[in-house]
This record gives structure tokens, sequence and C-alpha cells, in this order.
């Protein structure tokens, strides 16, 4: 049963590198609608965004014509708890709102999934039923990181520090999702554990 009405609500995490958006999009093509919370940041926070007054009276150089300079802003808050909270006492209830909406627009879906990057980090554990965590031995997290433009060791380890560890994650999901195999055994998980959910979930 759900705690939150007639939805099942699932939270969708994983560590940098471990193809949690993959995960997701394979969720929404088995009939999930799925919230993506970095996705409402960047729309809030992009070309006309409703933040960027808010943010930029706040911080102000740290917008243009683009949205938000994420550069600029990253270093007007990096190192700053008190900035880093400011920043984000504007922006959280403004998905907030927008997750209230996307749950009023799929009223009658049987089973919700947010996409929740620090679910752990940030106690998003709380608004869900139960938490997906998208995972793949280290040796190929690092591989697809260190794969990506712009990406250096320095920079991988310091996004690693910032997160709640893999092992620790694995230990407190209610499902797991391995991709370390390929994209249609991964798919096929996510199949299988959307049936799952369907059949038990009352």
């Amino acid at each position: 049963m759900s705690k939150f009405g007639k939805h099942l609500i699932l939270g969708l995490t994983g560590s940098i590198g471990m193809g949690k958006s993959t995960v997701a999009r394979m969720f929404a093509d088995e009939g999930v609608p799925v919230f993506d919370a970095d996705a409402a940041v960047h729309r809030l926070q992009g070309p006309g965004g409703a933040l960027l007054g808010a943010i930029e009276a706040e911080f102000p150089g740290s917008t243009g014509p683009d949205g938000v300079d994420r550069v600029k802003l990253g270093e007007l808050v990096f190192g700053d708890p008190e900035a880093l909270a400011r920043l984000e006492a504007i922006v959280h209830p403004a998905v907030a709102e927008l997750r209230s909406e996307f749950l009023l627009e799929h009223a009658g879906a049987p089973i919700l999934l947010f996409d929740i990057p620090l679910l752990f980090e940030k106690g998003g554990e709380s608004r869900v039923d139960q938490v997906v965590v998208v995972s793949a031995p280290a040796e190929i997290q690092r591989r697809r990181v260190l794969g990506r433009p712009g990406m250096t060791a320095d920079k991988f380890a310091h996004i690693l520090s910032l997160q709640v560890p893999d092992a620790e994650k694995r230990a407190r999901a209610d499902h797991l999702i391995d991709t370390s195999g390929s994209l249609d055994e991964t798919r096929r998980a996510v199949r299988e554990l959307v049936k799952h959910l369907e059949r038990t979930r009352t």
C-alpha cells in the first residue's frame, strides 16, 4: 500500500555514472510517469524561467539571457552553506509546486516515479513509498564517468565525496537495478519490477 493514497510512489536514485537517467527513461517506456527533479530545476532556472528574478535578486550577476549562469552561481554558493541554504530556499518550494502539479496531472496512474539524484543525501526517502537504486560495479562506474567530456579523476573524486556511497545506497534500497549488463538486460529488469509492483501494490 502507498502511504500517499492511491499512487505507489517510487524514488529513483543512484550515484554518478550508474545509469539512472537511462533507467528513468525505461520506466517511462513502461508507462510509468516520471518526475525528473533535475529537469524541473533546469526549467525553473533556464531562459525565461520562473526563478530567474528571485535568484538574480539574491545573487546579483548570476543570471543572463540564457538563464542562470551555473558557473557564476556555483562560485557564489560553493563552500558557503549559508549561501547554499538561501538558494535552496528559492528552488525547493518551486520544485515542490511542480511536483504537486505532476501528481494532479497523473492522478489516475497506479505507479509514479520521482527521479531524485540526491534522494538519500537530502532525506527524500520520506517522500516516497519505495526506493529504487541504480547501481553497477565501481570499475564500470569509473570508466563511464571518466569518459565524459571535461571530466577528470579529481572532479570524479570530489563528486563521489558529496554522495552517499554506493554500498550504503544498495543497502538502503527497496529495489535494485543493476546496469552492468546490456541495455536489454536492464530494460528487462525494469519491466519485471514494474509488473511486480503492479501485481503487489494493493
